[in-house]
């Protein structure tokens, strides 16, 4: 299992009222939202966030509209994922 480190996120466009996520990248991947919540189901990765210095675990999220994923630190849910910059379509 590795422990990989999202830098980065594409959202669905600005207009759209959900703005959700479609993808998380590293330095030297890109995944759709999809991919990560099976990886994370599977226990095949974790994943995680790192801003300020401070680590954020990636989770999976069961909500109305079906499963999403949100990051968890210091004992409670936060939305530290869409802080992160977009990531380059290259």
């Amino acid at each position: 299992m590795a422990d990989v480190r999202v830098t980065c996120i594409n959202k669905q466009p600005r207009n759209d009222p959900h703005e959700g996520i479609t993808h998380l990248g590293g330095a030297t991947w890109r995944w759709t939202r999809q991919e990560v919540i099976n990886s994370i189901e599977a226990k095949t990765n974790t994943f995680f966030t790192l801003v300020g210095g401070n680590r954020a675990e990636v989770g999976v999220v069961n909500g109305a509209n079906g499963k999403y994923l949100r990051t968890y630190a210091d004992g409670k849910w936060n939305d530290n994922l869409l802080a992160l910059p977009e990531c380059s379509n290259a």
